[in-house]
């Protein structure tokens, strides 16, 4: 027992250090793509090519000025950035990094992602009623619209991956993506679940209220959204909450649809991180170059569009699965 325990606790730590270093320096890495997309400099002054840019930035933060609002419900507005932050973090229990690297696998480990993760738009809404702003409260109404939209396109667009492997756990998922087709094409379930992977992808951006579907934050708009009255390392904890969140995501759609740890040559826990960092230039590339959308355009698209989308696909699956079985 005292084995096992110490066991889970140095995957624990492991797995939250990493997360949390790739998170800090997941920030320069998007202001240095996006530089050159825009073609301009990103950090390049504090350290060698701005590597301690993240390092400033953390330093910074934390001795700024914690200020909350004289009128705002003092604890909630305190304890809404753990809300969002927590989930964030958690939901790496259940993401299998190699054929012998999870911190637990549960046969429903799919259920518990979607259900953790749902949780941090409620941190979100907390901070916005809380600091008794138009701005927040406005941000904070917007994300949980925009979650009750997106999150039954998100839920839809796996249930094809579901059916096909028969099982929830998250390492089954991926050990059924092992061999390949017509021994040429890898069997990953992008290939037959191409439709699912792509509303996939985009729910999962309007999750992550990333550009284009940055509407809780809409600083032309809102100032900073939800977040506007927040500062020092409760700002701090919103801003790390994303990327956290952004490599979840990642981590989860290279697991359901690109084969998790499967691949040639290389061990897998490279091939993993190899897919996940793929996703991540993804979202940071999708950023950089589509505007944002009109609120009515994100609720339209989202109802009429994805989620019509996601039923048939779970439909047509289902039909598939009948006539080849």
């Amino acid at each position: 027992m005292m084995g096992f325990l110490l066991a889970a606790v140095f995957k624990i730590a492991l797995v939250m250090g990493l997360v949390l270093l790739a998170v800090a320096y997941l920030t320069l890495l998007e202001r240095k793509v996006i530089g050159d997309i825009q073609v301009r400099f990103g950090p390049s002054r504090v350290g060698p090519f701005g590597l301690l840019q993240p390092i400033a930035d953390g330093i910074k933060l934390l001795f700024k000025e914690d200020i909350v609002p004289t009128n705002a419900d003092r604890f909630i507005f305190i304890f809404a950035p753990a809300v969002s932050f927590i989930p964030a973090l958690i939901v790496f229990a259940v993401i299998p990094f190699g054929p012998s690297f999870v911190i637990t696998d549960i046969n429903v480990g799919l259920l518990y992602v979607f259900a953790v993760g749902s949780l941090g738009v409620y941190g979100i809404v907390l901070a916005g009623w809380a600091s008794n702003s138009k701005y927040s409260l406005l941000g904070g109404l917007r994300s949980a619209a925009q979650m009750v939209s997106y999150e039954l396109s998100l839920g839809l667009s796996v249930l094809g991956v579901v059916m096909m492997t028969g099982s929830l756990s998250l390492v089954d998922i991926v050990e059924a993506q092992g061999g390949n087709w017509y021994g040429i094409f890898p069997k990953w379930n992008v290939i037959p679940q191409f439709l699912g992977f792509v509303i996939f992808m985009i729910s999962s951006n309007a999750e992550l209220n990333r550009a284009p579907f940055d509407l809780p934050e809409a600083e032309t708009e809102l100032v900073a959204g939800f977040h506007t009255e927040y500062s020092s390392m409760k700002f701090a904890m919103f801003f790390l909450a994303e990327y956290a969140n952004m490599i979840a995501v990642s981590a989860l759609a290279t697991t359901l649809f690109l084969g998790g740890w499967q691949g040639p040559l290389l061990p897998p826990v490279v091939w993993f991180l190899l897919k996940v960092f793929g996703f991540i230039f993804l979202f940071i590339w999708v950023r950089a170059t589509l505007p944002r959308f009109r609120y009515d355009q994100l609720m339209g698209f989202g109802w009429k569009v994805l989620l019509p989308l996601a039923l048939a696909n779970v439909m047509f699956t289902a039909a598939a699965i009948l006539i080849l079985a």
